[in-house]
């Protein structure tokens, strides 16, 4: 595979992953946008694992509390702070796996691969991101998080197994919803994406595991680094930015973008 394709799969991974903004739809789409091959399984691995050190750099701090608060979860002491966000991240994170297995168990991910399916899910879901966040209340940090909001935001990330979702977009408006401020909701919906991807990783890997050659190993290499560094710029911006507007720009675009998917779909 050429290293402008490796590049444009790096970047569209890295840079949507982390925005509302769906980075399965745009990894589906790229191939039948510019007219180049499916890049496959192996390389969709790779710059999901290439993102998911870019967020556990990014949050490292609340990475290593989780990870230190594992034994004392095991322990049964739900009290302690570490062990409770260990705990609820694992609770948020079941949802998604059981939905995931079981639609990869009927093919009904196969179906839902589509342009009219990603049109309808980016222009729908942008528009509850939007009145999410325009009605939702800015009160609650990440110390309020609790196993009854863990859930809920487990089940609204659920959704983003539908191509053109966001992962991260339906989790924010699950957060807002709850009254999470814009920033916390944020941080909140990164971090469920680290086990979610993982788990994700994991189970996409285990179809690829033998089939991989030296050329492959190269390329998908390539490609998990370049995701990595500009995953971690996206999020930097994103946050950045989060201080000063809403998200009524990451709206706009998916509005735009999923008018012009129907369009195109139903021409």
């Amino acid at each position: 595979m050429s290293y402008v394709h490796l590049l444009l799969l790096a970047l569209v991974q890295g840079v949507t992953e982390f925005l509302p903004v769906s980075s399965s739809g745009h990894l589906i789409l790229l191939p039948a946008l510019l007219g180049i091959e499916d890049q496959g399984l192996a390389l969709d691995v790779a710059v999901h694992v290439g993102t998911l050190f870019a967020v556990v750099v990014y949050f490292r701090r609340d990475v290593a509390t989780a990870a230190l608060g594992v034994p004392a979860l095991v322990a049964g002491r739900w009290t302690d702070p570490a062990a409770r966000l260990a705990g609820l991240l694992v609770v948020a994170t079941i949802p998604v796996v059981l939905a995931g297995a079981l639609m990869k168990l009927t093919g009904v991910v196969d179906l839902l691969r589509s342009p009219a399916t990603i049109g309808w899910a980016t222009l729908v879901f942008g528009l509850i991101l939007y009145w999410a966040d325009r009605t939702g209340a800015e009160a609650r940090m990440t110390t309020d998080w609790t196993l009854k909001h863990a859930v809920i935001m487990g089940l609204w990330q659920a959704l983003a197994l539908i191509p053109g979702t966001s992962r991260s977009g339906i989790t924010i408006t699950g957060a807002r919803l709850l009254g999470y401020t814009r920033t916390e909701g944020a941080r909140l919906a990164m971090l469920m994406s680290i086990p979610t991807i993982a788990a994700s990783g994991v189970l996409l890997g285990a179809e690829v595991v033998g089939r991989l050659d030296w050329s492959l190993l190269r390329d998908a290499g390539i490609a998990a680094a370049m995701a990595f560094a500009s995953a971690l710029l996206a999020l930097h911006l994103m946050f950045r930015l989060l201080e000063h507007v809403s998200f009524t720009p990451y709206v706009i675009y998916r509005v735009m973008l999923g008018v012009g998917l129907l369009l195109y779909a139903y021409a």
